[in-house]
């Protein structure tokens, strides 16, 4: 048997490539030219999504061949290129995709044909979906989450009641994907996935939040109130639930909590993400730094211009090769041992935060106003340090597995 390591290239295939110069012109030609109108907005651009799923972008079809291209490297390439053009509208974008990798990644093939189809739509009558995991008391520690849902066993549903924030889409959405718990007793072994059909009574939104950054990203609470959803809505099935709470209840192991597993399956995409928009303003403080003349001369030519923009490149490619390795060994089943999802997210997102503020610094005064991008994408990095699991946590995730105890 041959090891898929041997065969390991940094080298993209030619269809790849193809697909990233598709993506990018996109990015280029329809995102780039709208993003300061939507993120002044802050309104979902439904414009764009219209626009994108017509060429097939925004597309159940799309997204399940580049989560499943043999390299890992499909998403990755992808989303760089969507966030090179706006980190705003291209989170509008690809949040379905995460309500989806929920239902993905522990859901039954009846269920993923069934519901995924449906966060999309078609064409010419778009849908989105929405993944709702964090609450107003539990953020980072998903183990906190009060929303529950109760079986009822006379008409078999579940009943979740409960209030969900930070939600992209939340509301909006035609498909809610929802964790709650189903036994408080047992912490975050307890919890399990719901999905929300569209139409369900009981579903709300609440507080719609206007954000310092990705403005043109819908985000906002979700309130269940007495929300029924049938049995078979519980992603994975009541008979692989019991099972696994009985094992836990004998003292065994309960494998990931529902939360935990998508969060580690989309760090890094949200890794990629942020390459982006580094990438995006390096690019624009470098042809800036070439054009831009004072006391006789380019900008450029001085070392301390310089050599930032030396730093901003080589920090730009460590955090795709960080990414890049994490989604190769995703794909390839390897496990992160020394949390290498959790190293990509950490290292592009930080530098991300970074590169940007610089940009702002080679523009000088220009680059503190909206009459130039790399201000909107200093706003729009921060979140990449935050949601998804912040800083913090990728930080203590990696120090257990460099230390091999049990960092707090």
């Amino acid at each position: 048997m041959s090891d898929p390591a041997a065969g390991f290239s940094l080298e993209l295939s030619s269809d790849l490539r193809e697909m990233r110069d598709w993506v990018h012109e996109f990015a280029a030609s329809v995102i780039r030219p709208a993003a300061a109108e939507w993120d002044e907005r802050e309104q979902t651009p439904w414009p764009i999504l219209q626009e994108a799923a017509k060429i097939g972008l925004y597309s159940l079809d799309f997204l399940a061949a580049q989560f499943f291209e043999e390299s890992g490297l499909g998403i990755p390439v992808a989303f760089e290129e969507l966030f090179w053009g706006d980190a705003g509208i291209g989170l509008s974008l690809v949040a379905t995709g995460l309500a989806g990798i929920a239902v993905t990644a522990n859901g039954t093939p009846e269920q993923i044909g069934e519901w995924l189809p449906l966060m999309f739509g078609t064409p010419d009558d778009v849908k989105l979906g929405a993944f709702c995991s964090s609450e107003p008391d539990a953020g980072s520690d998903v183990g906190s989450i009060r929303t529950r849902a109760i079986y009822d066993e006379k008409t078999d549903e579940w009943v979740i009641n409960g209030v969900k924030t930070w939600a992209t889409n939340g509301g909006i959405a035609n498909v809610h994907v929802v964790v709650a718990s189903v036994d408080p007793a047992l912490g975050s072994r307890g919890q399990a996935t719901f999905i929300v059909p569209p139409g369900t009574p009981g579903l709300s939104m609440g507080q719609k939040f206007r954000k310092h950054g990705i403005r043109a990203s819908h985000t906002a609470e979700v309130v269940l109130d007495d929300v029924r959803v049938p049995g078979r809505c519980l992603v994975g099935g009541k008979d692989k639930l019991d099972h696994r709470l009985a094992r836990i209840r004998e003292g065994g192991r309960g494998g990931e909590q529902a939360a935990m597993k998508t969060f580690e399956a989309s760090r890094p995409s949200v890794a990629a993400m942020a390459v982006g928009v580094a990438r995006a303003a390096t690019e624009f403080a470098t042809e800036y730094a070439r054009t831009r003349v004072q006391f006789g001369r380019p900008i450029g030519q001085n070392q301390g211009v310089a050599f930032q923009l030396a730093d901003m490149a080589a920090s730009v490619d460590a955090a795709r090769l960080l990414t890049w390795r994490a989604a190769w060994m995703a794909r390839a089943g390897k496990p992160f041992d020394r949390a290498e999802g959790s190293m990509s997210k950490l290292v592009a997102g930080e530098t991300a935060v970074r590169v940007t503020e610089q940009a702002i610094q080679i523009l000088g005064g220009n680059g503190y106003t909206r009459e130039y991008p790399v201000e909107r994408w200093h706003r729009d990095a921060k979140i990449f340090t935050i949601f998804e699991g912040t800083s913090e946590i990728q930080r203590m995730l990696i120090g257990r597995t460099v230390t091999g105890l049990d960092v707090r």
